[in-house]
């Protein structure tokens, strides 16, 4: 509060960045009717084990277990594949490139999105992410460009190629100015939020959410409290080393 009080034009620039951000999606009927098309992001397990339950001093603990959607062993299979598979319903993802940057996950799911509806994906990786990675993007047929030191340094790259080739830059991670697309990417995720209330015999007493940039946190999270209201308590985990 002393900030925002000491500094009046950045509460205000802040206040109005916000203002345009909307209020994430709730509505999973549409990505899970979309996604029915293709059996290979069908529905994932959510599995109940007692023995890390016991370990952990509670009744009951229950794991959402994404690795085996669409054959990427990754748990964020339905952001980017979702957004290119809206393109496709449109008439408007054969033959187009899309291009990102990715540490992880995302990237293999413009990969595979691309793959499946006939578009290209290019990835933009920084030189730490590891080279087996950048093996499995390509195994799904996207063209990897190593670019920077960092997440952050990739990200830009991608942004000037998207720029200067007029491609499609599908990012995770929004910024003013770029909203629709990491919008869009956000309700991908309710999907797996929709099977885990449908699959959980009571409502839980807490929710654990991963967060790399935050937008599967948040479509989760956002759904979850649809459905089930003020009391699980939701916990956003995320790494020392890279907080988002």
């Amino acid at each position: 509060m002393n900030v925002l009080h000491k500094t009046p034009d950045l509460a205000d620039a802040v206040l109005a960045t916000l203002a345009e951000i909307p209020f994430p999606s709730v509505d999973a009927d549409r990505p899970s009717t979309l996604l029915t098309r293709c059996p290979a992001a069908g529905v994932t397990p959510l599995h109940d084990v007692p023995a890390l339950a016991q370990a952990a001093g509670v009744g009951h603990l229950h794991i959402k277990d994404e690795r085996a959607r669409m054959g990427l062993g990754s748990f964020k299979a339905l952001g980017a594949a979702y957004v290119i598979a809206r393109d496709a319903e449109d008439g408007n993802a054969k033959g187009r490139t899309y291009v990102t940057a990715s540490a992880g996950n995302h990237g293999l799911s413009v990969a595979a999105g691309a793959q499946a509806f006939g578009a290209r994906a290019v990835v933009y990786l920084a030189d730490t992410v590891p080279e087996g990675f950048a093996d499995r993007l390509r195994s799904f047929g996207a063209e990897v460009v190593r670019h920077g030191a960092i997440y952050e340094e990739a990200m830009a790259g991608a942004a000037q190629a998207a720029t200067d080739n007029d491609w499609a830059l599908l990012s995770d991670s929004s910024w003013p100015g770029y909203l629709d697309r990491p919008y869009t990417l956000m309700e991908g995720y309710l999907v797996l939020m929709q099977e885990a209330v449908a699959q959980m015999p009571a409502p839980p007493t807490h929710i654990f959410l991963q967060a790399g940039v935050g937008g599967l946190a948040t479509a989760c999270a956002a759904y979850a409290r649809v459905s089930w209201g003020d009391a699980p308590r939701i916990v956003v985990v995320e790494p020392e080393a890279a907080p988002a």
